[in-house]
């Protein structure tokens, strides 16, 4: 068994979670993101208590939360001929990554996609994130589709 142990959190987690999305927001600020981190805690809070309670994250914990992933299945206002699920935010702390636990995640979050009926997955990543980038392609993901901006 992996010293570190992935399940659903509960809502007594939800503040170790915005802690931790606060540290992934203000990560992704170095490679061109526009969301702010600590201006957007109330409004974080009150989604992942939705994701909590609809069993849409998961927590890797090694012993304390030291990760998690949210993630959902599309509903978009067209027809579609897949059902996609979405892996919306991904995170470790820096001290505890290239123990598995970002590959663990990633892996139980698809299994949860695959479980609800996904057809296929997708993320996003920041262009810049090169880490990341590779991370993805090394667990299957493929460039999809290319936003640009100006």
């Amino acid at each position: 068994m992996p010293p570190f142990e992935i399940s659903h959190p509960d809502t007594g987690s939800v503040d170790e979670l915005v802690d931790l999305w606060i540290e992934l927001a203000d990560d992704q600020r170095q490679y061109g993101s526009h969301v702010r981190a600590e201006p957007n805690r109330s409004q974080i809070r009150e989604s992942l208590l939705r994701y909590v309670t609809g069993d849409r994250v998961l927590a890797a914990r090694h012993p304390s939360i030291c990760g998690f992933v949210m993630f959902s299945i599309e509903h978009g206002e067209f027809e579609q001929d897949v059902t996609r699920g979405i892996v919306e935010n991904l995170y470790v702390e820096p001290g505890s990554r290239s123990e598995g636990i970002g590959s663990a995640l990633l892996s139980a979050a698809e299994t949860e996609l695959d479980d609800r009926d996904a057809d296929v997955i997708s993320l996003g990543v920041m262009a810049e994130n090169e880490a990341a980038r590779r991370f993805y392609h090394r667990h299957g993901y493929d460039v999809y589709r290319v936003e640009m901006e100006k």
